[in-house]
């Protein structure tokens, strides 16, 4: 069964109180560097995969984008993107990534923002991504890091009896699979890849690799989250840019 934790109220409950405060890592950290690296949007038609409450979505038509087609597998997420970032050029579908079929559709541009190392069959995702693209297509998203999510207990950071962060911790980066942690519940599920796992199967589907960003936070985001400063000591995400050729 394919994971759906945005439908567990309270996981919807905390998350979407965590994101309306403004100040996060997707803020200051993620979604900064994922914009950074989007080409022209002007007339562009966007697949959004895990589009959420359609923010992303609609940062693209206000950017010109002709069309997004918006993705999810969690109804809360989709009934809150329809109530909250409704536009005429823009279609939300309530379905999980891994069944999408497009009927031939492709698209200019197809973006997707910390939902692929959800994702258990990374290869199969990344061959439909590869059809859905037109040529010269850019495909652009975000993960989490192979350092943080490595660990099997994905509890990295070693501490000194004050609670004081001393380093972080790197193991089990080789053995690629299921980490499970807690994340408000119990069970949150993410799959470990390494990075030459990441970047060969982009090219082993057609796609060239444009650019990678290991991003660290904006100013705002040290001013207003001082622990944003331990980016520096190893970085939360990864934001990858890919070209169809």
């Amino acid at each position: 069964m394919k994971q759906n934790i945005y439908d567990n109220p309270v996981f919807f409950k905390e998350y979407t109180n965590l994101r309306k405060t403004g100040v996060t890592y997707n803020d200051f950290v993620e979604q900064p560097a994922l914009k950074s690296v989007m080409p022209s949007l002007d007339n562009k038609t966007v697949l959004d995969l895990g589009c959420g409450t359609g923010q992303f979505a609609m940062y693209c038509i206000q950017n010109g984008a002709s069309k997004v087609l918006g993705l999810d597998i969690s109804r809360n997420m989709i009934d809150q993107a329809i109530k909250e970032n409704n536009h005429e050029k823009i279609e939300y579908i309530c379905m999980p990534i891994e069944d999408l079929e497009l009927n031939n559709l492709k698209f200019d541009i197809i973006v997707s923002s910390l939902a692929i190392h959800y994702i258990k069959d990374y290869s199969n995702l990344v061959a439909k991504i590869s059809q859905f693209l037109n040529r010269d297509g850019e495909f652009i998203f975000s993960i989490e890091h192979p350092i943080v999510t490595a660990r099997k207990d994905m509890n990295n950071w070693v501490k000194d009896h004050e609670g004081n962060r001393l380093y972080w911790a790197l193991d089990h980066y080789q053995e690629e699979g299921i980490r499970e942690q807690h994340w408000y519940i119990d069970g949150v599920i993410k799959y470990h890849r390494t990075i030459s796992t990441i970047i060969n199967t982009l090219i082993d589907n057609g796609l060239v690799l444009g650019k990678m960003i290991e991003p660290q936070s904006i100013t705002e985001g040290l001013e207003k989250m001082p622990k944003l400063h331990n980016e520096e000591r190893r970085p939360s995400f990864m934001v990858i840019k890919a070209y169809k050729v």
